[in-house]
């Protein structure tokens, strides 16, 4: 089970324990995941996705799934999210 965000891809990230006496150990930052049920309004579909608590303020932020999929560049997706992206594009264009 990677530990990656499906929406942003946000993932492990890698640092040091800094000790009083400057001693460094290596360490991992885990991002915060939560498992959600996101509604598509254009689809009336719900998925079910891990996403970063990050990226759930800023899907809230935006206004829904949707319209924070519209208003965010494809090279910041991953390879779900374009997809989800995609259908929801052909969804609207076909009203």
């Amino acid at each position: 089970m990677a530990k990656k965000c499906d929406i942003l891809g946000t993932g492990v990230q890698s640092g040091n324990n800094v000790s009083h006496a400057n001693n460094r150990t290596r360490r991992r930052f885990l991002p915060n995941l939560q498992v959600v049920s996101l509604l598509s309004d254009t689809l009336g579909k719900i998925f079910k996705l891990k996403v970063c608590s990050k990226t759930l303020r800023s899907i809230e932020h935006n206004g829904g799934l949707d319209s924070y999929l519209e208003s965010t560049s494809n090279t910041k997706l991953t390879e779900e999210a374009k997809k989800i992206k995609k259908s929801i594009a052909k969804k609207k264009a076909s009203k």
